[in-house]
């Protein structure tokens, strides 16, 4: 596994403590890039990392998802994956292969921030707003 450069960084910046664990897995969910589920990130780290199993995967998710280092995206077929990316984006998700990729775009983001403070919902205080566009990815040459 490639170690990757700011990691270290991001675990101080929250206050957390460094430690094995939580490097490898935060640097397998970068290294990765695809929002990997848990299993894909335990068979990233087998060989490197082989004594990190599943509850202390579990418990480090938890952890990085709590400090805002990563966050969760549920599929269509209720499969939890994780994302590196914290910043505001938006999924584009196909529903043949289950593969999702980041849709970024400040147009749609002003857009549908000034649409929902234009049409205000009653008592309720929008913190983020992240589209899932589902369809298909098309094959190149069609």
């Amino acid at each position: 596994m490639k170690s990757i450069p700011g990691v270290r960084d991001k675990l101080a910046e929250k206050g957390l403590k460094i430690t094995l664990q939580r490097i490898a897995i935060l640097e397998a969910i970068y290294a990765l890039g695809n929002h990997p589920t848990a299993e894909m990130i335990l068979d990233y780290m087998k060989d490197t990392y082989p004594s990190i199993g599943p509850g202390t995967l579990y418990k480090v998710l938890d952890v990085l998802i709590e400090n805002h280092l990563i966050k969760r995206v549920k599929t269509e077929r209720d499969i939890m994956r994780y994302d590196g990316i914290v910043e505001n984006h938006h999924h584009v998700y196909c529903s043949e292969s289950g593969e999702i990729r980041d849709y970024m775009d400040q147009d749609l983001d002003q857009l549908l921030a000034g649409y929902f403070r234009k049409k205000q919902i009653t008592d309720f205080e929008i913190e983020e707003i992240k589209l899932q566009i589902h369809g298909k990815f098309l094959k190149q040459g069609k």
